[in-house]
C-alpha cells in the first residue's frame, strides 16, 4: 500500500518535510518546485507511516485503499512523475534567527493583505519570539482568494482556511480590517508605526482581450464571475445574462474550468457548498446548456493543471468535446502526455442524454465581440499551430467563424495594481524587488503575487513568504531598519480614529461564527454575508461600544 497525493493538493509543502524517507517531490530547494502543478508520493519509497496525511493542510492525502473513484487517476499521476526520473534530496529549510536587542524592542512589522502569500508570510515572523505582527486589509474578511477565489465545490481546498486560523491565533498577531491603505492609512505612516511593511496585494486585475466589442454588455471577465459566485461584497449586484444555452469563455486555465465547472454543474449539488446566495438563485435559473473553453494553442500547451482537468472529466453529468487539437500527439513530457490521454479518454466517452456539455475548442482566437446593444455572438479564427525552436505558437489563418452566445468571459491572466507610495513596473505588473525587497524603498517587502506574478498555487505562497521574510530578518539584524517614530499600540489608535468600521481579530471571527451558524442550519458549510453593512453588524458586538454607531454609519454611506 502507498499514499496519493489528489486533486485537492495545494503546494503547501508541509508534507516534504513531514515525510521520514523522502518520498515526496519536487521539494522547495528542487528547480522544478516553483513549475510543478502539484506534488507527488513515489509508491516505491512510502512506507505508509501516514506523517503526510497529518502534515497537510488540505486533507489531499490518502492511502490507495481509501481513495474514491473519482481519485483513482491519481495513483498513475503520482507513479508516473517519480518514473521519469526525478529524485533528489530534501532539505529541510533553515530559519534565519532573529538578534535580540534590548534597546530596539519587539520587531514591528505591517503585513498590507490577508491572503494566503500574507498569512505565510505573519507565520514566518511569529515563529520568531519578540515580533508582533499588524495585518490590513480593505475588506471586513480575510483570507483573500481562500474564500473569494477558490470554488465552493472545491471544499477540501477551502479547509486550508484552518491553517490560516491556527496562524491568527498566534501571539503578536492582530487585524485592521475594513481599512485600506492610501484611504485611512498611508505608506508613510505605515513605516512611522513599524519597522517593516510587506505587501502581499496579490494581482486583482484581468488581461484585457483588446477585441472590438469587449466592453458590450454581456462580456465580462472570469475573475468578476468567479467573485460574483463566491460573494465578494464589491460584486453582490452583478447580474450575468444566463438565458442562453452557451457561454464562451476565452482562456483554459484552472479558472476557467472552475467557471465552466459551474456553470454546467446541477444547483443541487451547489446548494450544499457556500457559494453565494444570489449566485445560487441566479444558477437555478439557468439556460445555459453548454460552455465552450477557446485556447489559441494546441491541448499540449493549454494552460490547466492535470488535477483540475481530472476533476473536471471526472464528472458523469457533463459530456466533454474537444476539437481543433491533435490528442495522439507524442510529447515527451510526462505530466503534457497524461493530459492528452485524460481528454482522450473524455472525448471517447459516450454522450448521455440530458448532460450539459463543455467544449474544449484548440487553436483559436477571438477577433471580435459582435453584438449591437449587448453580446450575440464571438467572432473566433483558427490558428495554425507552428512549432519553432520547441515553443509552440498559434499562427492566424483567413478561417473565421462565429459562435453565437449571449455570454462571454475573459479569462487570460491577470495583473498586479499599483500601490501608492511605492514603485510598480507597469508592464510586468508587479512591484519591483530583489527577492522580496523593494527595489529603492527600505523597510518595503513584497511577497505573492505582486512579488513574482501570477504563479504557482495556494502553497507557492509560502516558499516565497519564507524568502521575504528571511531578507526581512537579515535587514533587521543588520540595523537596515529604522526605529518606527511612534509607540507601539498607536498605530491601532490611529486606525481607529480614521476608519470607525475596522473590524480587529474578535470581529472577524464573530463575522465567521455568524456565517458558520446560518450555514449549518441549511446543511452548507457556511452561509456567506454579502454586503459589507451585514459583516459590520454580523462584528459589532465585538467593536468597542462608541465606535457601534459611527461603523454602521460609515457602512452605510452616511457620516459618522
Amino acid at each position: 500500500m502507498a499514499h496519493v497525493v489528489t486533486q485537492a493538493c495545494c503546494g503547501d509543502a508541509s508534507c516534504v518535510f513531514a515525510c521520514p524517507v523522502n518520498a515526496i517531490h519536487p521539494t522547495p530547494d528542487e528547480a522544478d518546485f516553483g513549475l510543478a502543478e502539484m506534488l507527488y508520493i513515489d509508491p516505491v519509497s512510502c512506507v505508509d507511516c501516514g506523517a503526510c496525511v497529518g502534515a497537510c493542510p488540505v486533507g489531499a492525502i490518502v492511502p490507495d485503499t481509501k481513495l474514491q473513484e473519482s481519485q483513482l487517476p491519481f495513483v498513475e499521476v503520482n507513479a508516473l512523475f517519480h518514473e521519469s526520473g526525478r529524485s533528489h534530496p530534501a532539505q529541510a529549510p533553515v530559519m534565519p534567527v532573529l538578534a535580540k536587542n534590548p534597546q530596539r524592542g519587539d520587531l514591528r512589522v505591517a503585513i498590507v493583505g490577508s491572503g494566503p502569500a500574507a498569512l505565510y508570510a505573519a507565520d514566518e515572523l511569529l515563529k520568531r519570539p519578540g515580533v508582533t505582527v499588524s495585518v490590513i486589509d480593505r475588506l471586513p474578511t480575510p483570507h483573500g482568494l481562500v474564500r473569494a477565489g477558490v470554488a465552493p465545490d472545491h471544499q477540501h481546498t477551502k479547509s486550508i482556511g484552518g491553517l490560516l486560523r491556527q496562524i491568527e491565533d498566534q501571539h503578536g498577531f492582530d487585524y485592521h480590517l475594513n481599512v485600506e491603505v492610501g484611504t485611512h492609512v498611508s505608506h508613510d505612516e505605515l513605516l512611522e508605526h513599524h519597522h517593516a511593511v510587506v505587501y502581499a496585494t496579490g494581482a486583482s486585475q484581468d488581461r484585457a482581450l483588446g477585441i472590438p466589442g469587449e466592453q458590450l454588455p454581456g462580456s465580462a471577465t472570469a475573475t468578476d464571475f468567479v467573485a460574483w459566485y463566491n460573494g465578494h461584497p464589491e460584486h453582490a449586484d452583478d447580474v450575468y445574462d444566463l438565458s442562453g444555452e452557451r457561454a464562451v469563455i476565452v482562456g483554459n486555465g484552472n479558472v476557467a474550468l472552475d467557471v465552466a465547472r459551474i456553470l454546467t454543474m446541477d444547483p443541487a449539488e451547489l446548494a450544499t457548498t457556500d457559494i453565494a446566495d444570489h449566485a445560487l438563485e441566479a444558477l437555478r435559473a439557468s439556460a445555459v446548456r453548454e460552455v465552450v473553453l477557446l485556447g489559441r494553442r494546441g491541448a499540449a500547451e493549454a494552460a490547466f493543471t492535470l488535477p483540475e482537468l481530472i476533476g473536471l472529466l471526472g464528472r458523469d453529468d457533463v459530456d466533454i468535446e474537444v476539437e481543433g487539437a491533435d490528442l495522439a500527439q507524442r510529447v515527451d513530457n510526462v505530466t503534457v502526455g497524461q493530459k492528452l490521454s485524460a481528454l482522450r479518454a473524455a472525448a471517447a466517452r459516450p454522450r448521455r442524454p440530458g448532460n450539459r456539455r463543455i467544449v474544449f475548442r484548440f487553436t483559436t482566437s477571438p477577433v471580435a465581440v459582435s453584438g449591437d446593444e449587448r453580446v450575440s455572438g464571438l467572432v473566433v479564427r483558427r490558428n495554425e499551430l507552428v512549432i519553432e525552436a520547441g515553443v509552440a505558437r498559434g499562427v492566424p489563418t483567413e478561417d473565421t467563424a462565429t459562435i453565437a452566445t449571449g455570454l462571454v468571459l475573459r479569462a487570460i491572466g491577470y495583473r498586479g495594481v499599483a500601490v501608492a507610495g511605492i514603485p510598480f513596473d507597469a508592464v510586468a505588473g508587479v512591484v519591483p524587488n530583489s527577492g522580496g525587497r523593494v527595489d529603492g524603498t527600505p523597510g518595503t517587502y513584497v511577497a505573492g503575487w505582486i512579488k513574482r506574478g501570477p504563479t504557482g498555487f495556494i502553497g507557492t505562497n509560502k516558499t516565497c513568504a519564507q524568502e521575504t521574510v528571511e531578507h526581512l530578518i537579515a535587514d533587521f539584524n543588520a540595523g537596515l531598519l529604522a526605529e518606527p517614530a511612534r509607540p507601539s499600540g498607536a498605530f491601532a489608535t490611529l486606525v481607529r480614529s480614521r476608519a470607525p468600521g475596522v473590524v480587529d481579530l474578535r470581529g472577524w471571527r464573530a463575522i465567521d461564527r455568524a456565517e458558520q451558524f446560518e450555514g449549518a442550519r441549511q446543511g452548507r458549510p457556511r452561509r456567506k454575508l454579502t454586503r459589507i453593512e451585514d459583516m459590520l453588524s454580523a462584528a459589532v458586538p465585538e467593536l468597542e461600544p462608541r465606535h457601534k454607531k459611527r461603523a454602521l454609519a460609515r457602512s452605510r454611506g452616511a457620516r459618522p
